[in-house]
């Protein structure tokens, strides 16, 4: 039984995107045909190394990166992890290795940041093993540059900034992130690498430019398969020479020491491929998606003339990724709202930014609206598009949300 019909239309790319055929036809294959275990020193075995090599040069190849800066994990959630435990677990081996006193490393993120960094920060903070300053975001959730660099100090060790938020899809300027932080480091009196930038770009990966990691400029850049029409259990550490991580644990010693565990060849596979794939259309689909985009954001704002509830475009009308729609509706949930579209076959997700029984908050809609009446029930629904979608499922969408706006217009607050 397929898990979508033709009748359904599937608007959470954000959250996941279905395997790509070919990608699904070598992970099958890779799984089927090559078991054995990397590490062993047999002919099998050393087969399969070699083909996790191939394909670790391939996707470095395909970011301008070199192969040994790649690192395999199991999500975009244990790359974040890494990259931010990792870096902190090492300063303070090496401080206590050489025997210096030091202050407490400091880490410098933003409030609309992706769990995966925003609870890795609070248990440093709460093991009071790094203090860590969260940047404002203005309403369009476009992080503050000046906030940031007068945020940067003498034991700043980490900056991590996402390329693109993944509720509302507002992407950051990285590049001037980067130079902000270059600037620091040559004023710094202290000759160091710190602070290192970081990066979470797995919302970006299918539309803006990963392809030379170099003039992006961070030193560590995390991303996944879910998210590029790849397998799920897969994800990518970028970590640029000479950066220097201590391992979340230990074992046998895998992935350059830094995540021990039998590698899943076919998993590395249909990551690579899925890359290249992605690569080779990232450009047309930015353009064709766009439009589509665009086109949503108009047709749904225009329910607030019809149905009577307020609604508004959370996100930067421009500076957002081109599969991105994030709507609040003033006076429904945004519960409600997405099982009674799902009961119609359209699947979308979503957070409640100011429900006041609701501990499942949208900590970003909450950051760029800045005050949340507690009173005032507000839902925020993300409409993320994908490789399947088509112009049409925006014009079905907009006809079963006025129903449903429609249905409980006589229960709004």
């Amino acid at each position: 039984m397929k898990f979508l019909s033709p009748k359904n239309i599937y608007l959470d790319n954000a959250g996941a995107t279905p395997i790509n055929k070919e990608v699904a036809k070598i992970v099958a294959l890779y799984e089927r045909e090559f078991f054995a275990n990397p590490s062993s020193i047999y002919t099998s075995g050393v087969k399969v190394r070699n083909i996790i090599e191939e394909n670790r040069n391939k996707i470095a190849k395909l970011i301008n990166a070199h192969s040994d800066e790649i690192i395999f994990t199991g999500s975009g959630t244990e790359s974040d992890a890494l990259a931010i435990l990792g870096v902190i677990k090492n300063y303070e081996l090496k401080v206590k290795n050489e025997k210096k006193e030091s202050k407490i490393p400091h880490i410098v993120t933003t409030q609309i940041e992706h769990p995966a960094v925003l609870e890795n920060c609070k248990v440093l903070e709460e093991k009071g093993e790094a203090e860590v300053t969260y940047v404002s975001v203005d309403k369009n959730g476009i992080i503050n540059l000046d906030e940031l660099e007068e945020s940067l100090k003498e034991n700043t060790i980490l900056v991590s900034v996402m390329y693109a938020n993944n509720e509302i899809g507002t992407i950051q300027p990285i590049e001037e992130i980067a130079k902000i932080i270059r600037r620091f480091r040559k004023s710094n009196s202290c000759s160091s690498r710190f602070p290192l930038l970081h990066t979470d770009a797995c919302q970006t990966m299918n539309y803006l430019f990963t392809e030379n990691i170099e003039k992006l400029g961070v030193d560590l850049m995390t991303f996944n398969s879910s998210k590029i029409y790849g397998p799920k259990g897969v994800g990518v550490l970028y970590v640029k020479r000479g950066v220097e991580l201590a391992p979340l644990y230990r074992g046998g010693g895998q992935e350059f020491g830094l995540r021990s565990g039998t590698e899943s060849v076919s998993l590395i596979a249909g990551l690579a491929l899925a890359l290249e794939i992605t690569n080779k259309i990232k450009e047309k689909e930015f353009i064709r998606l766009t439009k589509i985009r665009d086109y949503g954001i108009k047709k749904l704002l225009s329910l607030s003339m019809v149905s009577g509830y307020k609604i508004s475009l959370n996100g930067d009308r421009e500076k957002r990724l081109p599969n991105n729609i994030n709507i609040s509706i003033s006076g429904i949930s945004s519960e409600l709202l997405v099982v009674e579209l799902s009961a119609r076959g359209i699947y979308v997700s979503e957070k409640s930014a100011c429900k006041s029984d609701n501990n499942d908050k949208s900590h970003v809609i909450k950051a760029i609206r800045k005050i949340c009446p507690k009173d005032k029930e507000e839902g925020s629904i993300r409409i993320s598009l994908g490789r399947c979608n088509k112009i049409g499922d925006v014009d079905v969408l907009y006809k079963e949300l006025k129903k449903i706006l429609e249905k409980y217009s006589g229960n709004k607050r």
